[in-house]
């Protein structure tokens, strides 16, 4: 087989494990860099394949006794390195200051690497995105190409393009899941959207201003974290939804400041339409007159209860004020009546006295009796005048209580004894009579015909008809 003349290649100190050959020339080359650990999800790169030394500068080389060789891999007598790349042969190196011990050690770890880093790279498929899937196949296909490594190439080119395949159908899950996230990321920038708008769409005369102010600042900084930690939207579908969700803050803004503006206003005219009910009532706290003053009272409360209200605070002050106003006349009314009421405090007992005679007429025995007695006692219960004011409706209570009795029993004496009312119930009676009796006979004569169903039908009429009866025999009696 002819061979090209190539520059030769001396390998480094980890990659021997005999004595380091110097390569022609004098200086040894800088050993490759052998790739350190990375983190799992990181993409693979041109770091991660080791590059070919490069060749030693051609010059004398030494006579190899006997030729060593791989299953891949050969060194002829000038110490070339030469690897069995399919069908072809290539020479990847040289030792032209001696063969080491293990001559072949640094080639197959280099290919060992190379298949370290396929690996890798069929490891972390499933988390790199596209772009680094393309960037990562770029870098191992340029590696295996043809390394200066020795080991089965072919097998391993395959591999990289049986990755490459895989490749393809994962960079479709991964549009495809980028599109879901998308998709995703727009539904919850819309719903959270929706919930501003929603917010704005509140009646303003409902709104809990505080409440929703912080709703709103919730949603912003809700939008801040999904556009920090979310997917990408497309500029002019962020823009639109940004602009819906500022512009609801804007309009919620615009409308607490209307609202409260008219609800100063609202409160403005409450105050003034308000000092003006506590003046009128400061006007009448020393009148004497007292029922109309009373009345005149009466008629503010209601005016200041129809009257809208001011801020809270102010509210409670003017209340204490119109009360103030109130308190004293009415603590002068209070004095007033206390003073009369002393003055009756013996009409209060003399009317006991009358109500303990008046009672003892209860239960009625003698009806005429008790009306007699009664109006004595109302005639020098007129006599004896007014009661305290705080006992008029105990006091009256217990006399209705007896008026009322003896009025009843006259009303039933007189339904009893009313010759019309008489006349009628006996008239009634006399028709009830023939009919229950007239009833019993056509029972007996069912009973005896054997027809059981109609005098069940008649003895049912018969008893209510006997009810009817008693009744009335009870209130003529």
């Amino acid at each position: 087989m002819s061979t090209t003349s190539l520059p030769q290649e001396t390998p480094d100190a980890a990659g021997s494990a005999g004595t380091q050959a110097a390569p022609v020339g004098g200086a040894a080359p800088n050993p490759a860099p052998t790739p350190g650990p990375r983190h799992p999800g990181a993409p693979v790169g041109p770091a991660d394949v080791e590059p070919a030394p490069a060749p030693a500068p051609g010059g004398k080389r030494p006579v190899v006794t006997e030729p060593l060789s791989t299953e891949f891999g050969r060194i002829d007598a000038q110490g070339d390195v030469f690897v069995a790349d399919g069908e072809a042969e290539r020479l990847i190196g040289g030792y032209p200051d001696g063969v080491p011990e293990d001559p072949f050690a640094l080639y197959t770890r280099r290919f060992a690497d190379l298949e370290a880093t396929v690996s890798l790279f069929e490891e972390r498929l499933a988390q790199l995105s596209p772009k680094d899937i393309d960037q990562t196949l770029q870098t191992l296909r340029q590696a295996v190409a043809e390394p200066a490594a020795i080991g089965d190439l072919p097998a391993l080119r395959a591999r990289v393009e049986e990755l490459a395949e895989r490749a393809e159908q994962r960079k479709a899950e991964a549009r495809a899941e980028r599109r879901a996230a998308k998709e995703h990321a727009m539904a919850e920038r819309t719903a959270l959207v929706e919930r501003a708008e929603a917010v704005v769409a509140q009646d303003p005369d409902r709104t809990h201003w505080k409440q929703s102010g912080q709703t709103l600042r919730d949603l912003l900084e809700e939008w801040k974290t999904l556009q920090r930690r979310g997917p990408r939207l497309e500029k002019s579908t962020e823009d639109e939804l940004w602009k819906r969700f500022s512009g609801a803050r804007s309009v919620f803004d615009r409308h607490r400041r209307q609202y409260f503006s008219a609800l100063d206003q609202k409160q403005g005219e409450a105050k003034r339409l308000k000092e003006g009910l506590i003046a009128e009532a400061e006007s009448l706290q020393n009148s004497t007159d007292w029922g109309r003053t009373s009345a005149a009272y009466r008629d503010l409360m209601d005016r200041w209860k129809a009257a809208p209200r001011a801020s809270r605070k102010e509210d409670d002050a003017l209340w204490a004020r119109f009360r103030a106003a109130q308190q004293v006349f009415f603590d002068a009314r209070r004095a007033k009546d206390e003073a009369v009421d002393s003055e009756y405090q013996e009409n209060l007992t003399a009317k006991e006295a009358l109500l303990a005679e008046a009672e003892a007429l209860l239960p009625l025995r003698d009806l005429e009796d008790a009306k007699r007695r009664l109006r004595s006692v109302q005639d020098r219960w007129d006599e004896v005048g007014r009661v305290p004011s705080a006992d008029v409706s105990r006091i009256e209570g217990r006399m209705r209580a007896v008026e009322d009795a003896v009025r009843a029993a006259e009303e039933r004496e007189w339904n009893r004894s009313n010759p019309e009312t008489k006349a009628r119930a006996e008239g009634m009676l006399g028709q009830l009579e023939e009919q229950v009796a007239q009833l019993r006979a056509e029972v007996e004569a069912a009973e005896a015909a054997g027809d059981t169903a109609q005098a069940a039908d008649l003895r049912d009429a018969l008893t209510t008809k006997q009810a009817w009866l008693d009744q009335i025999r009870s209130s003529m009696a």
